[in-house]
């Protein structure tokens, strides 16, 4: 019994003890504040009067510049004239005058093939013309004696000796095509190079026997200065490269690889004449003169065909533009550093920068960074305009623009409450609070 009451007299001071405290950590005197305290964190020194704190952003001031606007595909590298290089005749191959991926010119001797053959039908052709021609100039004479003779040779013999040089005068004809021809094929057992351009490998090593009828060929020319390059457009795009067509002439195009690094640069060559129905774009081609020869047959290169230069046209870098269901907009900060969702007009858009054709002006000032928070009236302050004691912008160190921190950190106030907490146990005077 003795036992139950102590206990019962312990709850009952516990329960006094908890209430004493609620009721003096709500009515107790504030004791006089820590140093640590006294002083406002950077972030906290851009508050309204009515409490609400200042968004953070980023802005910028709307410019003007000359814009140029580029019609961006993907493009195929092609040889601008490419020869599979074969025989004529058959025969064996007995000299190779090329080396595997050599330059060669127009007219420069490729191969030869046994022309021993060629050559005798040629002579055999050229012998049958002398004597088809000696006969000719017998029977010639023979019709001048007997047109000489007069009445003495019957009319009938003049008709047919006058025929018989007929006769012979086309068989010379006929033994000079023959000629022509033997001539020709002798001719084709120089093979040589039709146009300018690089050889590629190999195929027909020398002793072998060739003919006419081979698929492969014996090597594969290609011309790479000028070379093309093959790339398509959304069909979209045509009515605008036909306009600028007809207005400035060539259009510029220039090649960049994957970095987009500038290969080269050109003119459009070509537009097709045909949209594919199976994707919906056109064919175009451009010209490149490939002097370094950064370009080569087959590879993929990324083709900006120049359209146009938008001249002393407003321009904002492209995070700016916003879209909503009323369509496009900007925040504009107003000189009371409130923002106001101003409705724009988007032009063409160029890597980062975006063109505004209408809703804003050259001088205004956008926000381009932390948007997420902001809506019509807010009130903003650009992350750049305020430093902390280190030196660094407001929105590196503490605070970031909407609100966020880095990871790992905490804002700026509560390093300080909890540095002040820590160095300030012994140091502290007056009643607790």
């Amino acid at each position: 019994m003795r036992r139950s009451m102590i206990i019962g007299l312990g709850v009952v001071a516990a329960a006094a003890a908890a209430a004493g405290a609620v009721w003096w950590s709500r009515h107790a005197p504030p004791g006089p504040a820590r140093p640590q305290e006294q002083a406002q964190p950077p972030r906290e020194q851009g508050r309204r009067p009515d409490g609400s704190r200042p968004v953070p952003v980023v802005s910028a001031t709307v410019g003007r510049k000359d814009l140029p606007v580029y019609l961006d595909g993907l493009g195929t590298v092609q040889a601008s004239s490419t020869v599979t290089v074969r025989s004529r005749v058959d025969g064996e191959l007995v000299e190779v005058g090329f080396k595997e991926g050599e330059d060669v010119r127009a007219g420069q001797m490729l191969a030869r093939i046994d022309a021993r053959t060629y050559q005798a039908a040629l002579d055999q052709t050229a012998a049958a013309k002398a004597k088809d021609e000696a006969q000719l100039e017998l029977a010639r004479l023979d019709l001048q004696r007997y047109q000489g003779l007069g009445n003495r040779v019957p009319g009938q013999t003049v008709d047919t000796q006058r025929a018989t040089v007929k006769q012979l005068e086309a068989t010379v004809k006929v033994d000079q095509a023959l000629i022509d021809n033997a001539r020709t094929m002798l001719g084709y057992t120089t093979i040589t190079s039709p146009i300018d351009g690089r050889t590629g490998l190999r195929q027909v090593d020398r002793g072998n026997i060739v003919h006419a009828a081979d698929a492969g060929g014996l090597v594969v020319v290609a011309q790479m200065q000028p070379i093309a390059v093959l790339f398509t457009l959304p069909q979209q795009s045509l009515p605008a490269i036909n306009e600028e067509t007809r207005r400035q002439g060539k259009l510029p195009v220039l090649v960049t690889d994957s970095a987009g690094a500038v290969l080269d640069r050109g003119t459009l060559e070509l537009v097709d004449n045909q949209i594919d129905q199976t994707t919906g774009t056109i064919k175009l081609k451009a010209l490149f003169a490939n002097a370094e020869r950064k370009l080569w047959p087959g590879g993929f290169v990324n083709v900006r065909l120049l359209l146009t230069t938008r001249h002393d046209a407003v321009v904002v870098p492209a995070t700016v533009v916003q879209r909503g269901p009323q369509g496009a907009y900007a925040f504009l900060v107003k000189p009371d550093r409130t923002v106001e969702m101003r409705r724009v007009t988007v032009g063409p858009v160029e890597a980062d920068e975006a063109v505004i054709e209408t809703g804003l002006d050259a001088g205004d000032t956008v926000v381009t960074d932390g948007m997420a928070k902001l809506q019509a009236g807010s009130r903003v302050t650009d992350v750049r305009e305020h430093k902390d004691p280190a030196g660094a912008p407001a929105g590196q160190g503490g605070e970031r623009p909407g609100g966020e921190h880095p990871a790992g950190e905490r804002p700026a106030g509560e390093h300080h409450r909890d540095h002040g907490q820590g160095q300030g146990q012994g140091e502290r005077k007056g009643p607790p609070p």
